[in-house]
């Protein structure tokens, strides 16, 4: 059993980077480390976890903390690493702000049965 400190070295910030829990997360299939012949990346072990889970489908930062079985903060540090070098892709979540008005849905809705 390692400690969640070990992992992330004393750190408990991602790197400057603020990673929502509903934050998706991609690994970049243009890196070169990802290359059929490349050797495995150089990684820890839970950050390598990390890579094949999200090598075939994108997941979000709540999604990896649950299949990893490891706290949110810890995963946001590591994932904070692995974006500093360029292995993952994160897609951070639009905001609230910026979504349409709920009246105005309601509307497209009410319109759209009128049809």
């Amino acid at each position: 059993m390692v400690r969640p400190y070990t992992m992330t070295r004393g750190r408990t910030g991602a790197g400057g980077q603020q990673l929502d829990l509903i934050a998706v997360v991609v690994c970049d299939p243009a890196h070169p480390v990802f290359a059929p012949d490349a050797p495995e990346p150089p990684v820890g072990p839970e950050q390598a976890r990390i890579l094949a889970l999200c090598r075939g489908t994108p997941l979000s930062v709540a999604e990896l903390a649950a299949d990893l079985d490891l706290p949110v903060g810890v995963v946001r540090v590591l994932l904070g690493d692995l974006l500093a070098a360029g292995l993952i892709r994160v897609s951070r979540p639009v905001p609230p702000a910026l979504l349409p008005d709920e009246r105005i849905l309601q509307e497209v809705i009410h319109g759209l049965r009128a049809l």
